[in-house]
Parts: C-alpha cells; sequence; structure tokens
C-alpha cells in the first residue's frame, strides 16, 4: 500500500512537527521587515522627513530671535516641526498595509501567518519601532540646528532635552500604530491618508478656528494637541503628561480595534 505525502512530519521521539515557524510573531515581524526596506517609499519619508525637521528647526530658531521672543526650551523647536513631519511617518506606516492591498500581495502574507491579529501586531510594532527612532532622530537634529539660530532664546536644560526628545518619539510611534489600524480598516491609501489628516490635522483646525469653548475642550483630546501638550511638557495642559500619554494609546487602541474587526470579517 502506498503512503501519501503531507507537509507534516514527524520529530524526535516520534513528536509531530507542524512545519516551518514563519508563521509565528517573529517570521510574521521579519516578514514585515524585509518587505518594508524593500520599496523606496520608507526611504523618500524619512529623507523628507530629515529635510522639513532642518528647514522648519533653523527657520523656528531664527524667528524666536528675530521676534525677541522669551527664553524657552531648545526642543520646543522640534516638536513645533511636528506638525509637518509626522505625515511622513504617516505615509510610511500607511504604506505596510496598503501596498499590499493594492498589489493584493496581501493574501500571501495572510495565507503564511494565517493569524491575522498577529500580521496586525507585526505591522503596527514595526511602525512603532521606526516612527520611535525617527522621531528621537529628528529632535536631536532639530535640537542641534535650532540652537544657533536662537541665539540665547533657548535654554538648554539636559532633563528637559532628554524628556522632549522621547516624548516626541513616543508620539511619533503612537501616530504610526494608529495609522496602522485605519489603514487596514479602509485597506486604500487616498482613504486612510484622507482619514489621518483629518482627524491629526484638519479637525483640531477647525475646532480652534470656531473658537466655542466646548468645542476648544473637544479639541483638548484629540490626537496632535493632546501630543503637542505631550511633548512640550509644561504643565500648560488640563491634564498631567501620563494622562495625555493614557489619551493617545486610547487612540491608536480604537483605531487597531476597527482595523481587526476589518480584517477578521472580510476576505483579503
Amino acid at each position: 500500500m502506498s503512503t501519501v505525502s503531507t507537509d507534516v512530519g514527524e520529530g524526535p521521539r516520534g513528536r509531530v512537527d507542524s512545519g516551518p515557524a514563519g508563521g509565528r510573531f517573529v517570521g510574521a515581524f521579519t516578514s514585515e521587515w524585509t518587505k518594508l526596506w524593500t520599496i523606496r517609499t520608507p526611504y523618500v519619508c524619512l529623507l523628507a522627513g530629515v529635510i522639513v525637521t532642518a528647514v522648519f528647526t533653523f527657520y523656528y530658531g531664527s524667528i524666536a530671535r528675530i521676534n525677541d521672543k522669551p527664553v524657552q526650551p531648545v526642543g520646543n523647536a522640534s516638536v513645533s516641526s511636528v506638525i509637518l513631519t509626522q505625515f511622513a511617518l504617516v505615509i510610511l506606516a500607511m504604506t505596510t498595509v496598503t501596498s499590499e492591498y493594492s498589489t493584493s500581495s496581501v493574501r500571501a502574507s495572510l495565507l503564511w501567518v494565517p493569524v491575522r491579529a498577529r500580521v496586525q501586531l507585526a505591522k503596527a510594532l514595526l511602525s512603532a519601532l521606526v516612527g520611535f527612532v525617527t522621531g528621537v532622530v529628528w529632535a536631536v537634529l532639530g535640537i542641534a540646528l535650532a540652537w544657533g539660530p536662537f541665539q540665547g532664546h533657548a535654554g538648554f536644560e539636559l532633563s528637559k532635552v532628554a524628556y522632549q526628545t522621547v516624548a516626541m518619539g513616543v508620539y511619533c510611534a503612537l501616530i504610526c500604530v494608529m495609522t496602522v489600524g485605519v489603514s487596514l480598516a479602509l485597506r486604500t491609501a487616498a482613504g486612510a491618508l484622507a482619514v489621518i489628516f483629518f482627524v491629526v490635522s484638519a479637525l483640531p483646525g477647525m475646532l480652534v478656528g470656531l473658537g466655542d469653548p466646548v468645542l476648544l475642550a473637544i479639541n483638548d483630546y484629540m490626537p496632535q494637541t493632546v501630543g503637542g501638550y505631550l511633548m512640550l511638557g509644561e504643565g500648560k495642559a488640563p491634564f498631567p503628561d501620563a494622562v495625555s500619554l493614557l489619551i493617545l494609546l486610547v487612540w491608536a487602541a480604537a483605531a487597531h480595534v476597527a482595523g481587526l474587526f476589518v480584517l477578521r470579517r472580510r476576505d483579503a
């Protein structure tokens, strides 16, 4: 009688080997890492962020000197640049999801890692890691470039600089995580970018522009606003820095709940 060959073999002492471990989390993460750095988009985004950070922070320091503004923490220049540079990271994080849906290669990803929550977690962790490191690098670069133009209109307190640098990395990481969740829910680059831009930038501008006390109170809980409170760390926020961080985590978690809901209910 002939036997039928299968992909499942016996390991030592008759233990059943379930095949390659590629579907486990480490395999999923390394796969996402490889896919991200084999396309051009991440490099373009990071380069654009460096250029914008350099130009913006130098300009920020120069304007502070020319307008004779009060002495402020030198890290404020880098924090202010995030309103622009964060969208380079949004596009980078979005690409980890939407590039696969646009080419239908997501089918291969879900076959290799059938546990869909694991795919989502790998993409989120990779985006968060890149976002954190990039945010820290941009913060340091901005501080270095802004210090000269400030010419005495900025203070350098090591503990404050360290706090703002780490806080900027954390904010960038959570914006990337939120973007991954939204991208998984919408699956298209245009839709994901539009939603993120509206929630992060456009809506807060509208709320502030209208000036109603209720709308201003709502704005205090928007991602970019609460992120600004966290990064500035000047104690002027309506709540402590720990609460600011918690609010950002809630935004990121809500986006991922939506993304996972869609990922589990709809085929690739």
